[in-house]
């Protein structure tokens, strides 16, 4: 496997990945404070696990990021490339589910929403520099 130093991570696409891993999180901690009781029939809330997911899903793009900048061959770029689309494309499904929680930090998905769209076409360019 060949590798090529990266110059910096101050890509504008890592930088947007990083923000969006913090935002889930945060938002993932004010979920999980409301889903974490029980209904009242003794069942546990279904929409804890998708605050799992934003938070896992939201970890792997900034790792996947690096492994594209750093390959050496451009097909090994662009799996590692398609891999963040793939995840970013199951982070948005997950705030979608996220929205229909009975939770007031789902106030907060739009947002998480918006900075995904934001990380879309910074990754539509970054696709094109690779």
């Amino acid at each position: 496997m060949y590798y090529k130093t990266p110059h910096n991570h101050n890509l504008p696409i890592y930088n947007k990945a990083l923000d969006i891993f913090k935002l889930s999180r945060r938002i993932a901690d004010y979920l999980n404070y409301d889903l974490c009781r029980l209904k009242l029939d003794g069942k546990e809330q279904q929409h804890i696990y998708f605050s799992g997911d934003i938070v896992q899903q939201s970890e792997l793009l900034a790792p996947e990021i690096i492994k594209a900048e750093s390959h050496f061959y451009s097909e090994k770029k662009y799996k590692h490339a398609a891999k963040v689309r793939v995840i970013t494309n199951l982070l948005y499904k997950s705030c979608k589910r996220l929205e229909t929680c009975e939770s007031n930090g789902k106030e907060f998905l739009p947002i998480l929403r918006k900075e995904l769209k934001l990380f879309s076409k910074l990754q539509r360019h970054w696709m094109l520099t690779l």
